[in-house]
């Protein structure tokens, strides 16, 4: 394994990548929890309450493959949710095979309350930032994120 830049100019742990994302990730999980505990499978639960916020009904399976969750523990989270009455899923129209997945009104309700918590921790997060520097953090990691999203897509070919 080759060093990395950073490593190789004697930079220290402080300055890879993968500490830097760890970090990040870790502390704002942690700093997060709170805000999403009360929501059937915590922060998948609400990625899932997102998702289905905006835009047109996606399938159970093409909203499983949008917050990248295996299909089996989609249904399982799904029927958590309805239960909670955050959800509601119907057939398909256009493929009646297929169900739709539609957030309620105490799912939209949900959402809200979970999205204060979740700002009032990124602000906590984020505070060492101007905010044109966090709002530049934020459009480089989407961007990141969707590249990442589209490399998880791809079959792993190593086994």
């Amino acid at each position: 394994m080759s060093a990395s830049p950073s490593s190789a100019n004697g930079a220290g742990v402080e300055s890879e990548l993968g500490w830097a994302l760890r970090m990040v990730s870790s502390t704002f999980g942690r700093m997060a929890t709170s805000s999403v505990a009360d929501l059937p499978g915590g922060p998948r639960g609400y990625l899932v309450l997102v998702a289905l916020a905006h835009g047109e009904p996606p399938s159970q399976l093409a909203l499983a493959q949008q917050v990248n969750l295996d299909r089996t523990v989609m249904t399982y989270l799904l029927d958590d949710l309805e239960a909670r009455q955050m959800i509601t899923r119907r057939p398909d129209p256009r493929d009646r095979r297929a169900r739709q997945v539609l957030i309620t009104d105490e799912g939209r309700s949900r959402l809200e309350r979970a999205q204060h918590g979740l700002s009032l921790a990124e602000a906590r997060l984020l505070a060492d930032l101007d905010e044109d520097d966090a709002t530049h953090l934020r459009r480089l990691l989407m961007r990141v994120a969707q590249t990442a999203q589209r490399e998880a897509l791809i079959p792993d070919n190593d086994c």
